[in-house]
């Protein structure tokens, strides 16, 4: 071979590895170096009505990638745009469009922290869920409302605040309304264990009744140490067949919950959650009690006291008394101090 044959050669494969190493810089580029300029994980959240465009635009904004060439390729090469998996996905820092793609488009989701509070209203778990999720409130909604579905769970409309135990779940975004459901079930059976039914059983209730007690006491004081004392306080009125006399029953029968004063004409209000008119429990809660509040039930302090005022300094706990002379002491002590306020 000649000198020039020779260099010829040499210069074609020397192109050759060049194309090459260009080649793979710009599949590395594309595909494998990391693109997004972030600081710390972001998340992008896929809806029901998102298309490839959204998704693409979604992407940009969230994790201001420095090129999108390798998830586009990707995504036309494999038909993504027919498969657009919804749900909450995280972009790392260290992500590259390859790792990106594949997660997105297999519907590998990160869980997010969902609450489900201590809410006076069912209305109100619905709308703070559908803020949560994907779902919406709407949804969550005509499921709570539809008798025949709670009833299959064992439960009717005056019972429903009993199936949600307040806490803090890892779920996935994108689950639908009646998984929500399910998995709210779930958890109601992991809270009411074998131990807690039988505390239940020594007191003489049910689950249900436990939560209709629990939201009493939630209502009657926010001071988690004071609220096991209330609620041995209406056990003990329950045991001797007395009225509770409730106050917040009857803000409930009212649909009045910032009333500051109960006066004897609201206590005539004709409702079965009224328990100056009706004897024992009403016919479920006033309101989806806490944590704290089924573990006061459950747990309630033993004492002789029948009677209970909230203290006069407002410091929103009260005296307990076990004769109703004590009590009117107290009753008294408290009305002059919401005189003095001019509370009416």
């Amino acid at each position: 071979m000649n000198k020039r044959k020779r260099n010829i050669l040499l210069a074609t494969l020397a192109a050759i590895v060049l194309l090459g190493i260009a080649g793979v810089a710009h599949i590395y580029y594309y595909f494998f170096a990391p693109p997004f300029q972030l600081q710390e994980t972001t998340y992008i959240y896929i809806d029901r009505d998102d298309t490839v465009d959204s998704v693409y635009n979604k992407i940009i904004v969230a994790g201001n990638p420095k090129q999108m060439h390798g998830f586009k390729s990707q995504a036309e090469r494999k038909g993504y745009a027919d498969h657009i998996k919804t749900g909450r996905y995280a972009i790392k820092p260290t992500d590259n469009m390859r790792y990106l793609y594949r997660r997105l488009s297999m519907g590998y989701q990160t869980p997010i922290q969902l609450t489900i509070g201590s809410v006076r209203t069912i209305d109100r778990i619905a709308r703070n869920v559908g803020r949560q999720l994907m779902i919406d409130s709407t949804e969550i909604a005509r499921l709570l409302n539809d008798t025949a579905y709670i009833s299959r769970l064992g439960y009717n409309k005056e019972t429903l605040p009993a199936l949600f135990i307040p806490n803090t779940y890892e779920v996935y975004w994108d689950m639908s309304a009646d998984e929500f459901m399910q998995r709210m079930e779930k958890e109601n059976k992991a809270f009411w264990n074998e131990k807690r039914q039988k505390q239940a059983e020594a007191i003489g209730l049910t689950p249900i009744e436990v939560a209709t007690l629990a939201s009493i006491v939630e209502e009657e004081t926010a001071v988690n140490a004071e609220k096991p004392m209330v609620a041995g306080l209406y056990i003990n009125r329950l045991k001797r067949g007395m009225l509770l006399q409730a106050d917040p029953t009857v803000k409930f029968s009212l649909q009045e919950f910032g009333l500051k004063r109960i006066l004897y004409k609201h206590l005539e209000v004709d409702s079965p959650y009224n328990t100056y008119k009706y004897a024992g429990l009403p016919p479920g809660p006033i309101r989806v009690p806490s944590f704290q509040g089924l573990e006061s039930v459950l747990n309630y302090t033993h004492h002789n006291y029948l009677y209970m005022c909230a203290k006069e300094d407002f410091s929103g706990t009260h005296n307990f008394a076990v004769t109703s002379a004590q009590h009117a002491a107290n009753a008294r002590r408290y009305q002059q101090a919401l005189n003095r306020r001019g509370i009416r």
